[in-house]
């Protein structure tokens, strides 16, 4: 097992980083060079840079993941390409996507789209909080301590 965070705009970045040292579990940030860092990470994080492109960090976690894999995005294209196939989709706002909610999400996301092409203002995500921090790092590690319970 393996986690993959699409880490350009990413704000849990060093959430996962921090929770996941317990578990042993090895991390892959995915990023274009747009977004280089210099920043060190311990041993089991890893970093992949990828072209510039709209969805060029989306492809390589595809192409990179496996079933039960954990893959933390906001993107909603690249949740549906994950949880087809068979991996643990996780949103930084801690919401996990599922077969059962992720028809509704990508649909809500054309309609905004295509009300935007129209010229119509659509409101934005809501700022990400200290709130949201805490929820998704509660989630993470209860999802964590299931998996290692379960193996």
């Amino acid at each position: 097992m393996r986690i993959y965070i699409d880490a350009d705009a990413s704000p849990v970045v060093d959430i996962v980083i921090s929770t996941v040292a317990k578990f042993s579990i090895p991390v892959t940030l995915v990023k274009s060079f747009d977004h280089y860092s210099h920043v060190k990470y311990p041993d089991y994080v890893k970093t992949i840079y990828v072209e510039s492109g709209a969805d060029a960090a989306d492809y390589k976690i595809i192409e990179l993941a496996n079933a039960n894999d954990i893959i933390i995005t906001q993107d909603y294209g690249l949740a549906s390409l994950a949880l087809s196939k068979n991996c643990i989709v996780l949103h930084h706002k801690g919401f996990q996507y599922t077969t059962n909610n992720i028809n509704q999400l990508l649909q809500t996301r054309h309609l905004s789209a295509k009300a935007r092409r129209a010229g119509q203002r659509t409101k934005g995500p809501k700022p990400f909080t200290d709130e949201d921090k805490k929820v998704f790092k509660e989630r993470l590690h209860t999802l964590l301590s299931n998996i290692e319970k379960n193996r």
